[in-house]
């Protein structure tokens, strides 16, 4: 069985002044784990801005007597995220673990929600994503080491109501792991995504009261250390919370085909129930296997 082990690791951790991001980074550090503590030290909506949450989770770890950085960085800057990494690299020497985890929300229905917070939630979630794992990317390749976790929620995974913006982003980054896992494992860079579910300055006014206790970011945090680890996995959504943890997986089912002259509609819905049927359903690990499994059995 592997262990989690960590040697001589240093990490990055976006959106780290509160909630999951401080437990992920006090998590790490007390495994002996050299992190950058990045937040923008915004308001849940992502405005504003202040660098005292992230020194004070930064005072927490040396507390500890771990070793830590704060930056305030914005996520969608991609200079003051170029330099956040040089930041890292100068003070670490080098770094070996990112954990993408800033986001803000702007939560309205679809029909009420303004295009413009839903262009934000997907700059901060996406592309603050993409900006920091770009940056870092060449580094890790040269080093071929690298462990890269990306945010995922329920929300996008399964939907959920007033969260289009939040969704569209969340399941992007599953799309996202799923290629940046095909060109980086080989260089050593594991890739993958948290799915958590916990109770925090984001999510309180979601949860029933007195959820608190039971959905702690700590419980969270243990699952992502686990996917930083120098044993970690590549390509898994590992959901976790309330103590509990699961991997959530994408499949396909074998379908129907038809004979030239019979692909229609009509035979679409007559044949709908065998297209949804999981009897045989398979995990594809690249998307280039959907085509073949079609192109195979047209030329039966």
């Amino acid at each position: 069985m592997s262990k989690v082990e960590f040697k001589d690791r240093a990490a990055i951790i976006t959106g780290a002044g509160g909630g999951l991001g401080r437990t992920h980074a006090l998590a790490l550090a007390r495994r002996g784990v050299k992190v950058l503590v990045n937040d923008l030290g915004g308001a849940v909506d992502g405005t504003g801005g202040s660098s005292a949450a992230a020194e004070r989770v930064v005072d927490e770890i040396k507390s500890l007597g771990g070793e830590a950085i704060a930056n305030g960085a914005n996520v969608i800057n991609r200079e003051q995220v170029k330099d956040m990494v040089s930041q890292a690299i100068d003070a670490f020497g080098k770094v070996d673990i990112l954990v993408n985890n800033a986001g803000i929300l702007r939560d309205k229905s679809f029909a009420k929600m303004e295009l413009d917070d839903f262009q934000t939630v997907i700059d901060v979630h996406l592309m603050g994503s993409v900006n920091c794992t770009k940056a870092i990317w060449e580094h890790m390749r040269e080093q071929e080491y690298g462990r890269i976790v990306m945010t995922s929620s329920s929300s996008g995974l399964y939907g959920n109501f007033g969260q289009s913006n939040y969704g569209a982003a969340k399941m992007a980054l599953v799309g996202l792991m799923n290629t940046l896992h095909l060109e980086g494992v080989r260089k050593g860079i594991h890739t993958n995504c948290l799915a958590p579910v916990a109770w925090t300055r984001m999510t309180s006014d979601l949860f029933p009261e007195g959820s608190d206790k039971l959905f702690k970011p700590e419980y969270v945090s243990e699952g992502l250390v686990y996917l930083c680890n120098d044993n970690a996995p590549s390509r898994l959504i590992l959901a976790a919370g309330a103590r509990g943890f699961a991997a959530s997986k994408i499949y396909e089912t074998p379908g129907v085909s038809f004979a030239d002259g019979e692909v229609s509609a009509d035979n679409v819905a007559a044949h709908i129930e065998s297209v949804m049927s999981a009897q045989g359903q398979e995990e594809f690990d690249n998307g280039g296997l959907q085509g073949t499994k079609f192109a195979q059995r047209a030329m039966l």
